[in-house]
């Protein structure tokens, strides 16, 4: 019976070491080679100090700074480990209920002129990280009046940070808001 184990035995050994040890190690070395920053996790700086990635969303309720969409993964907030999306289907009374109060609060905090879709409903994964151009333009009142600056300087903040599509055609036009609030504290 050993006869019979022993190549069992080793063969579950070598696949192990293969896919679970040398392939991992060398897709995590090919890839911080030549991706650091992507492989490290988009860490974003403030200096020395760690303040977020620029992959998953977090919760901004002050005044000063751009709000991202709503999470799926509340009442947590931006909580990577619920990340999902909530799941109900557009016939949802769960889910009418909720785009209604994140329809209040937007118009409440001073939200003007249509709607953005972004502004009031959340992602699939619940951790987008980016807004709508439309999203951050129609918050651009707000930040200023509460920052103290111009709606004109923070729309140039704004448009600065506008990530087009990629190569013209792949994606849409998106706004990191870690970013944009990043780009916004610097500004004097």
């Amino acid at each position: 019976m050993l006869a019979h184990l022993r190549p069992a035995i080793a063969t579950v050994l070598l696949f192990t070491g293969i896919c679970g040890l040398a392939y991992p190690l060398a897709i995590t070395g090919i890839a911080t080679a030549t991706m650091p920053a992507q492989a490290l996790g988009s860490l974003a700086r403030n200096g020395e100090t760690v303040v977020g990635s620029t992959l998953i969303g977090q919760t901004f309720t002050a005044d000063k700074y751009f709000w991202p969409r709503p999470s799926a993964t509340s009442p947590n907030g931006y909580n990577a480990m619920a990340s999902g999306g909530s799941n109900l289907a557009p016939t949802s009374q769960k889910l009418h209920d909720q785009i209604a109060a994140n329809i209040d609060a937007w118009k409440k905090a001073g939200g003007s002129g249509a709607i953005p879709a972004d502004a009031v409903t959340a992602s699939g994964s619940g951790l987008d990280p980016d807004i709508t151009p439309e999203n951050a333009r129609s918050q651009i009142v707000r930040v200023a009046k509460a920052r103290g600056l111009s709606e004109a300087d923070v729309a140039k903040v704004v448009d600065a940070n506008v990530e087009r599509r990629l190569f013209g055609v792949i994606g849409e036009a998106h706004v990191n808001v870690l970013k944009l609030n990043m780009a916004l504290d610097s500004v004097k």
